[in-house]
């Protein structure tokens, strides 16, 4: 098990078995967190904030998730922290391993990573209660620490900000008694896979709108059961872009910790095809 990932995991121990007051908002409310360190899914932000916090309340996640495909390994590790249930503060670093094809490529690096500031605001309506649903608008500040790498690829900038808006619904009368959840996104954006190889490029250097969305099913009450969807933009002549696609089961066993795993469909990334496997996430709330 990666590094980074064995010490979230004792944080989130030493978390689960200390006493502090959880929110008030059912289990599985706050989502998992996403790849980028915002309350959601794997890969996809989700209208939902971080934690359990209510009205008048403080909530948040600390998470370290994992990807492995047949060339590369991605780990990401990150905190939360969210006030009242209408404002979000994240913070997140992830580390692409592409050991694989530097040596091949004579590259100057074998890893990428970068650092992401998020903020993530709740417009209007609820994610359970009333007709509307929950709506958010969301930023994504994200600075690339390796640019050599995405110099060379063509990438245009080491620094970029993502802005999505967000519609959460959970429906709990569902189908046959059981709970679905959808949720659809728009994003504006120039980065290459995810920002890890800079922004903007050869080929386009102008903002994209994207298209995201993810679809659940409770299957029992700690445990979610889906599919999510991201449109990517395809900036660098270097190598081509694909969408991303992941089915996924979350297990919500109390509100302090949350587990997330799921099969991933990522596509070309940085000249290898097919980039498909395993993803894992530790989180832990309050």
């Amino acid at each position: 098990m990666p590094q980074i990932f064995s010490i979230v995991t004792l944080l989130l121990i030493s978390m689960t078995v200390s006493s502090y007051e959880v929110g008030s908002r059912l289990l599985a409310t706050g989502g998992a967190t996403q790849l980028e360190g915002s309350a959601g899914g794997g890969t996809v932000p989700w209208a939902v904030l971080s934690g359990y916090g209510q009205r008048g309340e403080w909530g948040g996640d600390i998470f370290g998730t994992y990807i492995k495909t047949s060339d590369y390994d991605l780990q990401a590790i990150g905190l939360s922290l969210a006030y009242n249930n209408r404002i979000e503060f994240s913070l997140a670093t992830e580390i692409l391993d592409i050991d694989a094809i530097a040596t091949d490529l004579n590259l100057p690096d074998d890893e990428l990573s970068q650092s992401i500031l998020g903020v993530k605001l709740r417009l209007f309506g609820d994610l359970i209660y009333g007709t509307l649903p929950q709506v958010s608008l969301g930023m994504q500040y994200k600075n690339n620490h390796d640019f050599d790498v995405p110099n060379i690829a063509g990438a245009v900038d080491d620094n970029g900000t993502d802005f999505y808006l967000a519609a959460s619904k959970l429906w709990l009368s569902g189908i046959n008694g059981y709970p679905l959840l959808f949720n659809v996104n728009l994003r504006s954006t120039s980065a290459n896979q995810l920002g890890l190889l800079g922004f903007g490029g050869d080929r386009n250097n102008s903002r994209e709108l994207m298209f995201e969305g993810s679809a659940g099913i409770l299957i029992r009450r700690d445990l979610l059961f889906g599919f999510e969807y991201r449109q990517k933009p395809d900036n660098l002549s270097f190598a081509s872009e694909d969408d991303w696609f992941d089915l996924f089961l979350a297990w919500f066993p109390t509100k302090h910790i949350s587990l997330v795993g799921a099969w991933t469909e990522l596509g070309d990334i940085a000249g290898r095809n097919d980039q498909r496997g395993l993803y894992i996430s530790l989180e832990g709330s309050y």
